[in-house]
């Protein structure tokens, strides 16, 4: 590593995305609808943030993430661990990070606006196809109760979390952080 400015840099943001995910899968906001109180993590937008700072390499703080959950590290939400909460209803979601890291990350090597919203939604529409997809294949439910239960309640909050790692981006746009290549 001696003397690679960019691996190190690429190792200490990994591992403070990983952090960042952990620590913001636990931060859970109550947002209140007419028949059900629905939890929004903070964990979606850790996720955004990576692709906003590491680009390309943001995949590999959220499969190290993914790595360490199944292997029993407690870094899921509330705590959990182990491959069951992969293999559980919100799996599919959590496996869509991967994707929507990518596409963030991708969207955000290029300067251009419109491309980089264009990204922040993509990654949170691959994020939800992972998800139900999985939740329909996992539990048996329609694509419709699917949706129900698994998108229409978090839009909300997935779109005030697109609107703030955007908002991140732009400040951090001005002061870049990540080297010129």
């Amino acid at each position: 590593m001696s003397g690679n400015i960019d691996r190190a840099i690429i190792l200490t943001n990994s591992s403070l995305f990983i952090a960042m995910i952990a620590v913001f899968s636990w931060i859970s906001i109550p947002i209140p609808l007419p028949f059900f109180p629905v939890p929004v993590t903070l964990q979606t937008l850790a996720v955004l943030l990576a692709g906003v700072v590491m680009k390309r390499y943001a995949v590999f703080p959220v499969i190290l993430y993914l790595v360490l959950g199944s292997l029993g590290v407690p870094v899921f939400h509330n705590g959990m661990a182990g491959l069951g909460v992969l293999f559980g209803p919100t799996g599919g979601y959590l496996i869509g990070f991967i994707p929507a890291a990518a596409v963030v990350g991708l969207a955000f090597e290029s300067s251009h606006m419109e491309l980089q919203i264009a990204g922040l939604s993509l990654a949170t529409a691959l994020i939800y196809l992972f998800g139900l997809s999985w939740l329909v294949l996992s539990t048996g439910m329609t694509v419709s109760a699917a949706v129900v239960a698994g998108m229409l309640p978090f839009l909300p909050g997935d779109a005030v979390k697109g609107a703030v790692a955007f908002l991140i981006a732009a400040r951090i746009n001005k002061y870049p952080i990540w080297p010129a290549r």
